[in-house]
């Protein structure tokens, strides 16, 4: 048994080979164009809306409440962002019920990677809304000598997402794995189940995390107060 989906290859290309991490990571962005291209396809306001349209809609103003909550006056670049690592860590952990299919969000490799992109993205998203200078000044708030504590706090975190993602997923994975060599009928169903709340939680957790992160950076700095006399 893979614990990975690094260790399954599925093919080669010109010699090099394709694991399953890859392989399903593109099954999963082209189900996710795909689907997106066909309900939008007659986004116009004089179509009536289907009910793919108005599942989207649901999805999308359900994302746009979540962020507000946590980011207030967060623009739309926020939830381009942490909508797609919502949708996809979602769709990958929910395609686990496909007989076959090894979510990428089980791979190490998938998790670091999504966690780096919220790295990059937390000072790209700080530095649009405050200025070079306003966001690196955070980093020696509230005295110079946090410099070094916060650039580890920044490491840490995308340390932490990594983790947190790969071991609940990979973890369901095994366990699922080893009750259906125990008891091939009855366990499956109930981890499938299991599975897929796991893996809407995970998903969930991800991109509220990733939005608290971008929303502490953007966030304006608190005002000095002035003393009264």
């Amino acid at each position: 048994m893979n614990l990975s989906p690094d260790e399954t290859i599925m093919f080669e290309v010109w010699g090099l080979p394709i694991n399953a991490t890859i392989f399903y990571t593109w099954i999963v962005m082209a189900l996710l164009v795909v689907a997106s291209m066909l309900i939008t396809r007659n986004l116009r306001p004089d179509v009536p809306p289907n009910r793919w349209r108005t599942t989207l809609e649901v999805i999308v103003q359900g994302i746009q409440s979540q962020i507000n909550e946590v980011a207030r006056g967060s623009s739309r670049y926020l939830l381009y962002y942490a909508g797609t690592l919502f949708l996809f860590v979602a769709t990958s952990n929910l395609l686990l019920v496909v007989p076959g299919f090894e979510p990428p969000t089980s791979s190490l490799s998938t998790t670091t990677g999504l966690a780096i992109s919220v790295l990059i993205a937390v000072p790209l998203f700080g530095i649009s809304s405050r200025g070079i200078g306003g966001y690196l000044k955070t980093y020696v708030q509230p005295s110079f000598i946090m410099l070094p504590f916060n650039i580890i706090s920044e490491f840490s975190r995308g340390i932490s997402l990594a983790i947190r993602l790969y071991g609940n997923i990979m973890s369901g994975a095994v366990i699922a794995a080893i009750l259906l060599s125990v008891a091939p009928f009855f366990f499956p169903v109930v981890m499938d189940v299991l599975g897929l709340l796991t893996g809407m939680i995970q998903a969930y957790i991800f991109a509220i995390l990733a939005t608290v992160y971008i929303s502490s950076a953007t966030a304006p700095s608190p005002k000095p107060q002035k003393d009264i006399p």
